[in-house]
């Protein structure tokens, strides 16, 4: 067959291109039929994402609060609902409204598509579908208006008493439905959260609602984490933890008292403040106390044992100062006056014998 000049020469590589494109559209037609496997998202991601939104929000409105405290107290109590709804519709216009994804979602690599545009074969490889402008803002409304309306709402019919009228009160039947959507909404949300659980898909019920999943921003970025930093930090928390488990069973004083008295001889014990040379009807405790806490030694003259106990050494305290003693301290609490220890009292009683009454007869009776 004779050729034109004008017509293209035939090349090898393109009569075998379309002699293959049956065989290609067979592949095509089956590769569709097949199914792949859905897109996994790290659900600790998403819910990281979550606590970062949350602690940005408490952060400027501790700021917010800081800056109000300069003005009345009474404009933070009454516009309170106001300002914090203000703040939330900033930051839903900076973050979800124009990129798409909170700041949070945006540190953990995250970013919302609109997953009504996807699904099939190719869910986990088709490019991305951008949120429809009526996606954002009906999240606008349900999240920022919506609780703004819930916070103020419940302000208001807390403090007219809607809930204490009676049962017929058509202000009493609007408490009563309030109360109990905001028992179903927890109840679904505690639901959606549950199927979050199982296929990581809705982190909230809005999100459900809405089609709006949160998905890798960069697919090929890997998770960064400083695994170093939070094995350090769990330790530490344990660590921690197992201390104030452990402390309170400790007896510090006791332990203290023991190491001195392994540390530092009887006699400088004894020595260094002197109570052995007080006289014995006086209580060392009673010295000791007021000393610590008012000034030296014989500055308040009644210091007499009231009441008054034996220790094994032999010396005498007042109950309640030696009951006090032990309690504390255990056996490891050592005598004031000698350095002893002390791991028994028993009650002291002083015998008084009148001899002079015995020798004498018993004067007679006058009748």
């Amino acid at each position: 067959m004779l050729r034109l000049p004008s017509q293209p020469t035939p090349t090898e590589w393109g009569s075998n291109w379309k002699d293959i494109q049956p065989a290609l559209r067979k592949v095509r037609r089956s590769m569709a039929s097949l199914r792949t496997s859905s897109l996994k998202v790290m659900r600790v991601s998403q819910l990281d994402s979550d606590i970062l939104d949350l602690e940005l929000v408490d952060i400027l409105k501790e700021q917010l609060w800081n800056a109000l405290s300069l003005f009345k107290p009474t404009i933070k109590e009454n516009y309170e609902p106001e300002l914090i709804g203000l703040l939330n519709l900033v930051l839903f216009k900076l973050s979800v409204y124009d990129s798409s994804a909170t700041y949070g979602s945006q540190l953990q690599n995250l970013k919302y598509r609109n997953e009504w545009k996807h699904g099939g074969a190719f869910e986990s490889i088709a490019k991305d579908a951008p949120l429809t402008q009526t996606q954002k803002i009906v999240y606008g409304v349900l999240t920022v208006g919506g609780q703004y309306a819930w916070t103020r709402a419940n302000r208001y019919i807390t403090m007219k008493g809607w809930g204490e009228l009676d049962e017929s009160d058509i202000r009493y039947k609007v408490y009563n439905v309030l109360q109990k959507g905001e028992k179903y909404w927890k109840a679904f949300s505690l639901l959606n959260f549950l199927i979050f659980l199982w296929n990581g898909r809705y982190r909230t019920l809005v999100d459900r609602m809405l089609a709006m999943r949160l998905v890798y921003s960069k697919k090929s970025m890997n998770r960064q984490v400083s695994f170093e930093f939070l094995n350090r930090q769990m330790v530490w928390h344990a660590f921690t933890e197992f201390l104030l488990f452990l402390v309170p069973l400790i007896n510090i004083e006791k332990l203290k008292m023991k190491l001195m008295r392994m540390l530092l001889p009887k006699s400088y014990l004894v020595s260094s403040k002197g109570y052995d040379k007080l006289p014995a009807n006086q209580c060392a405790v009673c010295h000791d106390v007021t000393t610590e806490h008012s000034g030296p030694i014989g500055q308040v003259p009644n210091f007499t044992v009231h009441n008054p106990y034996e220790t094994n050494c032999g010396h005498h305290y007042c109950y309640y100062c030696i009951q006090s003693k032990l309690s504390v301290f255990g056996d490891e609490w050592p005598c004031l006056r000698c350095g002893e220890k002390v791991y028994e009292i028993k009650k002291y009683i002083e015998k008084v014998q009148d001899d002079e009454n015995d020798d004498k007869p018993s004067p007679a009776i006058e009748q």
